[in-house]
């Protein structure tokens, strides 16, 4: 299988590129900003399995005047068609909402909401069918769970991402393209260390890509325009 991974140098993407290319017999392509991470995700992935295919590509989301002029042709280069999609980069700035300058705004905007949409419309001419698009939200965003201060604009942009799945589920209905999004609760990673640094978190980067191999894989079957929370606790 072909599948595209964004925010793929650390954290959940990072060890969701690692299971994905554990067997072999995908080709991954993993996207992110950074260069360094992502020569480590393909040592680790090769030090895993020397048959690994796992193809790199360095580049800012945020640039989204760049997708069809250079990020489309990146990816082409690397595989043909598309059958899998996780859009999982994320940017999270903690801050009091009357503190966020127009550029973190916008970086938050972009990064978590804008990037998936264009990535995903910009790839459609090459998904397969069926193909699977997986959004990776956040319980941030999950209507009715608890808020947060410091996100207001964060969850804002997961919440959007959410609705942005249930829209395009309902207007690629019967194509063979299903989308689904994931809320997922909080799992330590660097961006969550980041912004809290004392927080202790219940799930692992780890755990939490084993649940996302999984449901990308088999689980389009059951679910097409679901926002599904995953986290044990309770709103």
């Amino acid at each position: 299988m072909n599948i595209i991974i964004t925010g793929a140098s650390r954290g959940i993407g990072f060890e969701t590129a690692k299971l994905f290319a554990a067997s072999g017999e995908n080709n991954i392509v993993a996207i992110a900003r950074n260069e360094t991470n992502l020569k480590e995700l393909k040592d680790a992935c090769i030090q895993g399995n020397m048959k690994t295919r796992i193809f790199p590509i360095v580049f800012d989301l945020e640039k989204t005047e760049l997708y069809d002029k250079i990020l489309l042709k990146e990816i082409k280069n690397c595989v043909d068609n598309v059958d899998i999609l996780i859009n999982n980069a994320g940017l999270l700035i903690n801050k009091p909402f009357e503190k966020l300058s127009n550029s973190e705004m916008n970086s938050m905007l972009q990064v978590n909401l804008a990037a998936p949409a264009l990535l995903i419309q910009c790839l459609l001419p090459i998904m397969v069918r069926p193909c699977h698009i997986v959004n990776i939200s956040s319980m941030g965003g999950f209507q009715g769970s608890q808020k947060f201060p410091g996100l207001t604009i964060y969850s804002a942009a997961k919440a959007g991402l959410a609705s942005l799945t249930e829209c395009l589920a309902e207007e690629y209905k019967g194509s063979g393209l299903t989308f689904n999004c994931l809320a997922i609760g909080a799992t330590d990673t660097e961006m969550l260390r980041e912004a809290f640094p004392d927080y202790k978190p219940p799930f692992k980067a780890s755990e939490m890509a084993e649940f996302i191999v999984d449901f990308a894989l088999n689980k389009q079957k059951f679910f097409n325009g679901k926002i599904i929370p995953v986290t044990i606790s309770t709103p």
